[in-house]
Formats: structure tokens, C-alpha cells, sequence
């Protein structure tokens, strides 16, 4: 004899209901629905729905970048991108691999020199980050490869003359705009007093 249909029922029904509760990811998948017994459509449809409702609300207006391009689409792709961004916007010095924080230094070089007063102090920093990227290529730890370059002790130290120099003129013709004009007395002016 065969079993009745009822109680064939009744017994898919208690095993789907010990397997919902044990949470078999199977079952969950084949029934479509998420632990709160919504589909993956009903919960997309609330979700649209609810964005939908801020936007209408004007939630989502004024934001902080609104009409302003994402950041770092136009370069050349870069996998440690969040970690470069993470160094830049916490300000974080001296960690992550070598190769990401020696590029952030060679982009800051420039203006690293330009604070310092004498030539000694300038060729002992470039020596120093020279011997710091030789260094760092050499390492064989993983992590990005190092590209940035190793700058002349020379043409640094001239370079630096040079910024120092447009500075000092920059200075002077400032201070010379801010100083009050003179009047100049001319030929006409004595002229006028005379007749």
C-alpha cells in the first residue's frame, strides 16, 4: 500500500523545518528566501524602494564631492590604491611597504629641500634617500615592486639653488609692492609753481 499524501506532507514539512532551523545555506538557496523569509527580489525591491523615498526626500543632496569627479580614474590602474589613499588622507608616515612610502617621499622631496638652509644638509638628504631606494630594491620581501628612481646629488643641489634664488627675487619684489610709491616730483610740476 502506498502512504498517504497527508502525512507524506507532514513529514517534508517537519524536515524542512528541522533543516531551516539547523540554517542548511542548500535549503536557504533553494527556497530563495533570506533568514527574515523575504525573497532575494523582496529584499531588492525594499531596498530600491527605500533609496527611492531618500532621494525623493533629499537625503542624498549636498554631499560632501557632488558633481565632482571620482578621484583616480584617469591614471594608470593601480592594485594598492586604497592603501596609497589610506597613507595620503590619514597623513601616516614610515609605514606600509617600502615601495609606496618611498614614492610618497620622492613626490614631497622637493618641497623637504627646500626647508633646509645649508648645501651639506640638502646633499646628505638626497644620499640618504638614494641609499634608502638602493635599498629597498634590493629587498626581496614581496609586496609592490619599487619604481621609484634615485635622483643626482648634483643636479639637486642646482635645482635647489635655483628655487632658493626665485624665492629670495619672488620676496623682493613683494616687499618692494608693498612699499608706498613715491611721488615724483617732474619737469611740469616745478614748471606750474613758477609762472
Amino acid at each position: 500500500m502506498t502512504e498517504d499524501p497527508r502525512l507524506a506532507a507532514a513529514r517534508r514539512r517537519a524536515e524542512n523545518a528541522a533543516r531551516a532551523d539547523r540554517g542548511d545555506p542548500e535549503d536557504r538557496a533553494q527556497r530563495g528566501a533570506t533568514a527574515s523569509g523575504q525573497s532575494e527580489l523582496q529584499r531588492a525591491a525594499m531596498v530600491e524602494t527605500a533609496i527611492e523615498l531618500a532621494i525623493r526626500r533629499g537625503d542624498f543632496d549636498d554631499l560632501p564631492g557632488a558633481g565632482k569627479p571620482l578621484p583616480g580614474l584617469g591614471g594608470p590602474p593601480d592594485p594598492d590604491w586604497w592603501l596609497r589613499r589610506k597613507i595620503e588622507t590619514e597623513q601616516l608616515r614610515g609605514l606600509g611597504p617600502a615601495a609606496l612610502t618611498l614614492r610618497v617621499e620622492n613626490t614631497e622631496l622637493d618641497a623637504r629641500l627646500d626647508d633646509l638652509s645649508r648645501e651639506a644638509e640638502v646633499r646628505e638628504t638626497v644620499e640618504d634617500f638614494n641609499r634608502r631606494v638602493i635599498e629597498a630594491r634590493r629587498q626581496l620581501l614581496g609586496g609592490p615592486p619599487v619604481v621609484t628612481p634615485t635622483r643626482d646629488v648634483d643636479d639637486e643641489v642646482t635645482a635647489w639653488r635655483e628655487r632658493r634664488e626665485r624665492r629670495r627675487q619672488a620676496a623682493e619684489s613683494a616687499q618692494r609692492a608693498a612699499e608706498p610709491p613715491t611721488r615724483r616730483r617732474g619737469r611740469r610740476g616745478r614748471a606750474g609753481r613758477s609762472r
